[in-house]
């Protein structure tokens, strides 16, 4: 019967615990409720009384407690559920709702003695089973970001890190911290980097604002110490973030106002720009080359705005007319032509365009290709060698490549039939001519290049040279071409092609870099590297004077031949023209544009100039710091070179560790200086005690630390030490921090086997030490060699001490023959012992005034420490 309903009480419980209800646990909400317990009578007597008194009862309750998951379920019935002997859980949620990420302190506690017992109770003939659950509560708490914001306002100004340490008013927890700062429009911010000390945990990020978007300026993986940040608008935004509850990180910014301006205007194709001032105010003049005509606004002034801007787009130079007759051509160019003209109310958008060049009598055409993109299916344009659209076919642009030499006509005259209908590829068309008699090749024609010639007629027999514009390289032909063939001069080979290309090595003292495919605008996926040489005792100077890229596309300039080297900066969007030098001899340029840009625009690209400059602008020179040493990172003080310091054992560094030579040729800290250290490190607690301090606060030298302990505890160890000075090193304490054990009896000292001694001897030993016992050479050790104080009331030895037995000499000599005295106390001696360990064992456990007489014995304290070590040479002599 017992077993039948101990099964039928755990099959109750399990179904108690499926349904997800608590046992036992008092009701839960802001506080633990403690409950003063009843007498067991009372307690057995309540829990009889509020037992069902049978099975059905006993199930149908626990049924009923399931359909509420640990609330009381409410009944019209008087039968109380087992569970009903303590109250039900309370839920309650959290008072406020978090908004930000916080530190989540999880603590888990165990009630020490049960909560509530469910009691099921049989005949008086039956035995009673009792069946006790313990509850694990865990409390989990949230603590929220402290907020500290602020908004600025002055033309010049500090933001630094906030102030965890002080002492009015300290700061624990997770930092969440916001700092706007507003210049006058027209204005951006510049902000030098003074101090930047953060761990992995923190983040530090500046925006500029008040454009398109936020703007990402920099953030703490790029950012260091003297680096200068710029923001293209009036409004800049610093973000500090930590998840740390402690030790947070450190950084000091310096900002200033700075004018903004307008960015250079781009000149329009077949036409150019001057422009007065690029700040607000300023304006911007275009104009066109004879036989164009300026759409747009021929004049854009620069306006004063959170971002400063041109008042209109840049315009741009079209052709006067779609086609036309040329007569004594010479040199000039065919551009595309402006789209139908909505006024002319047609409702068709297709041009229809036809040039005649015309020479004079006795000479030829030669039409270069300059550019042309053209739609494959609804644009074509087609060249004929004479006067009208019957004369025999040269291209077809259906038909035949682009000619890298381009067209030379076999009489004087060329017709051009541009066909184009709307599409989404916009029309693009730049031809050029020149005219030449038949005794001459034509000039040469070498986009973003030039060439030399030996005969400025191009004469039979003359040779011209070709080179490429800086930025620019030479593919497609050859560097020198000659005027070869008598009957048909002409020239031996085509002219070459000048082209931007992503990435390349350069050595040379100065040069340029260019943006792929410049002045075209640069393709979508670019990844261009150029690594840039110059002599090793040299740096290199960059000078920005273009750069116009999309906001998903990076231009970043590393101070070093690859990409772990430090990062000068990384651009995005437009800039005005600046400036950055490299620490050393090398310096390495990465422009990437975004692959996956739906938003593709065309964009101008960026124009770079590089020169080798001295290395005769550095930082001045710091003295040496005494009582330690420093280190840098540049053997010469050059910007960006940064300078370690550190102090001899016993000196503590007052001042930052760390110095950087900032781009304005200063450190962006004092050095600083190594102090004695003046004090010694906490000692630390005593669990289960207490300590006190004089004086206080701190630990300097002289300082007294005691020490004690709680009731039913005693200490082991000093009773208080102190902070000791040193000529050489840190101060340090007299003694090791003491601990509070148990409180019991000690051992006494067992007493000293003759012919033998202890290690560590002591008149008496704690619960829970170790005593060793060794013997001198000739003697063999009887017994146990480590015994241990158990721990009561009194402490006792785990076993009696050994004794030391001289070794039996097997030598035959008859003088060292045992005689039958000796026999017999070698035969009985091992029975007396038997009789002694076994049923005489209190004989042992005599004080140290009934033991053996004991030799000298020299101890020494095993704690190397040459404060506090210690040795003292006792003897001990007790008479039988």
């Amino acid at each position: 019967m017992v077993s039948t309903l101990l099964a039928v009480t755990l099959c109750v419980t399990l179904l108690h615990l499926s349904t997800g209800q608590t046992l036992g646990l008092g009701e839960l909400g802001d506080d633990i409720i403690h409950e003063t317990p009843d007498p067991p009578e009372e307690q057995f007597s309540r829990r009889s009384s509020a037992t069902p008194q049978s099975l059905g009862e006993l199930i149908h309750a626990a049924l009923l407690s399931k359909e509420y998951l640990g609330q009381t379920p409410s009944s019209a019935g008087t039968t109380t559920s087992p569970t009903q002997a303590v109250p039900p859980v309370r839920q309650s949620g959290p008072s406020s709702t978090m908004m930000s990420p916080g530190i989540l302190t999880t603590a888990a506690t165990s009630s020490g003695q049960p909560r509530a017992w469910g009691v099921v109770t049989s005949s008086p003939s039956q035995e009673e089973t009792t069946t006790t659950l313990i509850t694990t509560t865990t409390i989990t708490t949230v603590h929220t970001p402290v907020q500290c914001n602020a908004s600025l306002s002055g033309v010049e100004g500090i933001v630094e890190s906030p102030d965890t340490h002080s002492s009015s008013s300290p700061l624990y927890g997770p930092l969440e911290c916001t700092y706007t700062i507003s210049v006058y429009r027209g204005y951006g911010v510049e902000i030098q980097v003074k101090k930047v000390n953060l761990s992995k945990e923190e983040s530090l990020t500046i925006l500029g604002l008040g454009g398109v978007g936020p703007e990402l300026l920099a953030n703490e993986t790029l950012m260091s110490e003297g680096q200068v940040i710029r923001s293209s608008t009036n409004q800049v935004q610093v973000h500090y973030r930590s998840l740390q509850a402690t030790n947070h990180g450190i950084f000091s910014l310096h900002y200033q106002a700075f004018l903004l301006s307008c960015p250079f205007p781009r000149s329009p194709e077949g036409g150019g720009v001057t422009v007065t001032d690029l700040h607000p105010g300023g304006q911007a003049h275009f104009h066109c080359d004879p036989g164009f005509q300026v759409r747009g606004h021929e004049v854009a002034t620069c306006l004063n705005s959170t971002r400063p801007h041109w008042s209109s787009p840049e315009p741009q130079c079209v052709a006067v007319s779609c086609g036309g007759w040329i007569r004594n051509a010479t040199v000039g160019r065919i551009l595309s032509p402006p789209p139908p003209s909505a006024s002319n109310h047609s409702s068709s958008s297709n041009l229809s365009c036809h040039w005649l060049l015309e020479a004079r009598e006795g000479h030829r055409l030669h039409l270069h290709f300059e550019r042309m993109a053209l739609d494959e299916d609804d644009d074509r344009l087609i060249v004929r060698s004479g006067n009208n659209s019957l004369a025999p076919l040269q291209f077809d642009s259906d038909l035949d490549d682009v000619p890298e030499r381009g067209i030379v006509s076999e009489g004087s005259a060329l017709y051009l039939e541009l066909t184009a209908d709307s599409s989404t590829i916009p029309l693009l068309l730049a031809l050029r001519y020149e005219a030449f008699d038949a005794e001459h090749c034509y000039e040469p024609y070498l986009a973003h290049g030039n060439f030399s010639s030996s005969d400025i007629s191009f004469a039979l027999g003359t040779t011209v040279s070709f080179s490429c514009s800086p930025g620019f390289v030479m593919e497609q032909g050859s560097g020198v071409i000659e005027c070869v063939d008598p009957s048909d001069p002409h020239w031996n080979e085509s002219e070459p092609v000048c082209r931007a290309l992503c990435g390349g090595e350069l050595s040379d003292p100065s040069g340029t870099v260019l943006s792929p495919d410049w002045p075209q605008s640069y393709s979508k996926g670019q990844d261009c590297v150029w690594q840039i040489h110059v002599n090793e005792d040299k740096r290199i100077e960059l000078d920005i004077r273009i750069l116009n890229i999309r906001h998903n596309d990076v231009l970043t300039i590393f101070d070093g031949h690859d990409f772990t080297s430090h990062v000068i900066g990384q651009y995005l969007g437009s800039r005005e023209r600046f400036r950055v030098v490299s620490g050393g001899s090398e310096v390495t340029i990465q422009f990437q544009s975004d692959p996956d840009d739906s938003t593709f625009i065309l964009s101008q690209g960026f124009l770079i100039n590089y020169r080798e400059v001295e290395r005769n602008d550095t930082c001045p020179p710091l003295p040496p710091i005494e009582f330690g040493w420093r280190s840098s990172s540049h053997p010469s003080m050059v910007r960006g070179s940064v300078m370690t310091y550190q102090c001899q054992p016993g000196y503590d560094i007052i001042g930052s560790d760390i110095i950087t030579c900032q781009w304005d040729l200063s450190w962006s800290n004092s050095p600083p200086t190594c102090q004695k250290v003046q004090q010694c490190s906490d000692p630390g607690e005593v669990v289960n005690g207490a300590r006190s301090v004089h004086p206080e606060p701190g630990f300097a030298v002289g300082t007294v630390v005691r020490f004690s302990c709680n009731q039913g505890y005693q200490l082991e160890g000093p009773s208080q030490v102190s902070c000791h000075g040193r000529d050489t090193g840190t101060p340090k304490w007299s003694d090791r921090s003491p601990k509070c054990v148990l409180k019991y009896d000690p051992c006494p000292n067992p007493g000293v086997p003759d012919n033998g001694y202890q290690t560590l001897y002591k008149h008496s030993y704690q619960a829970g030490e170790s005593l060793r016992f060794f013997c001198y050479e000739g003697y063999e050790l009887i017994g146990e060699v480590t015994i241990n104080c158990v721990p009561g009331h009194p402490s006792q030895w785990n076993s009696p001490p050994p004794f030391c037995k001289g070794e039996i000499s097997r030598t035959t000599d008859p003088s060292h023959q045992m005689d039958g005295e000796n026999i017999a106390l070698a035969i009985f001696l091992p029975i007396i012992l038997f009789f002694s360990a076994t049923r005489w064992k209190p004989l042992f456990w005599k004080s140290l005034s009934h033991t053996h007489s004991y030799s000298p014995i020299t101890v020494e304290s095993d704690f190397n420490n040459p404060l506090y070590e210690a040795g003292d040479t006792r003897e001990y002599e007790v008479s039988i």
